[in-house]
Parts: structure tokens; C-alpha cells; sequence
């Protein structure tokens, strides 16, 4: 008896094992903590700072998301990612129009959903590529701010 409560303690703590670790691999990678070079990490207080000085706020969520719910004044300006979730991806894959953000001198801030959404981070960089001067990225992003109450709409 000692050995079936044995042999089944062991089979289940083995099954936790493996379910943990693919539930592990199935999640999606984080995006890196600190940015490239060109733009600056910011947080929720430095978001409300700099949207005060006039940055504006770019949403890079899919169009669905924004329409739930956004920080408040921030535009929707979708980045469709359809590159790897790595610092090395492949901007060519994507689609991001940055005519809707056309003025390279004025202030940004770019977020999605958080480190595990690759979107705000690739939008950034191809900002920064592209010459714009003042890129901010809000890598804690929409359900930070939500979680601290801060307004939205």
C-alpha cells in the first residue's frame, strides 16, 4: 500500500511537472526591460508627466483593444506584428503607419500590453530609426495603468 501511495504521489508531482514547464514554454517571451539606444523607458508617472509637456500617447494595440479602452487621449496607431517576438526581428513583416505620427521633433509615448507584448517595443524602435527624437516606451503599458486607476477611456 505504502508503494502504490508512493507511486502515485511520484506519477502526479512528475504530471504537475511537465504541465508546468509547457504551460511555461506557451508563454509568450518578455520583451527586454531596458530599451535600445534612442529611446527612453518610462513609467505610469512619467507617462502623466510627459502627456502634461504635450507627448502624445500611442496606442499600438490592435484596433479592437483601443476600442475598450485606452489611456485617456492616447491615439490608436496599430503596429501589425507579424515578426518573431525577439530584438531581433524582422521589421519587414510588419506594418506600422507612422504617417499618423508624423512629426519627428515632438514627444511620444509608445505602449500595448505589457512585457509580454512585443508591439510598443518594435514600434519604438522603428521610430527611433526613423529619425523621431523624443521616443518614450511604456513597457508596463495599458494594464499597468489600469491597475493604478488612472484614467482612460
Amino acid at each position: 500500500m505504502k508503494m502504490l501511495k508512493k507511486s502515485l504521489y511520484s506519477g502526479v508531482v512528475a504530471g504537475l511537472m511537465v504541465l508546468a514547464s509547457s504551460l511555461w514554454a506557451a508563454s509568450p517571451p518578455e520583451n527586454p526591460a531596458t530599451p535600445p539606444a534612442g529611446i527612453n523607458l518610462v513609467n505610469a508617472d512619467q507617462v502623466q508627466a510627459l502627456q502634461g509637456q504635450g507627448a502624445v500617447l500611442v496606442d499600438t494595440r490592435k484596433a479592437a483593444e483601443y476600442a475598450e479602452g485606452s489611456l485617456k487621449g492616447a491615439i490608436s496607431v496599430v503596429y501589425d506584428e507579424k515578426s518573431a517576438k525577439d530584438v531581433q526581428y524582422d521589421a519587414s513583416q510588419d506594418a506600422f503607419d507612422m504617417s499618423k505620427i508624423s512629426d519627428k521633433a515632438q514627444a511620444y509615448v509608445v505602449f500595448c500590453n505589457g512585457p509580454t507584448c512585443w508591439r510598443s517595443y518594435k514600434a519604438a524602435v522603428m521610430l527611433a530609426k526613423n529619425g523621431y527624437q523624443k521616443v518614450n516606451w511604456y513597457r508596463d503599458g495599458f494594464p499597468d495603468w489600469k491597475a493604478r486607476n488612472l484614467p482612460i477611456e
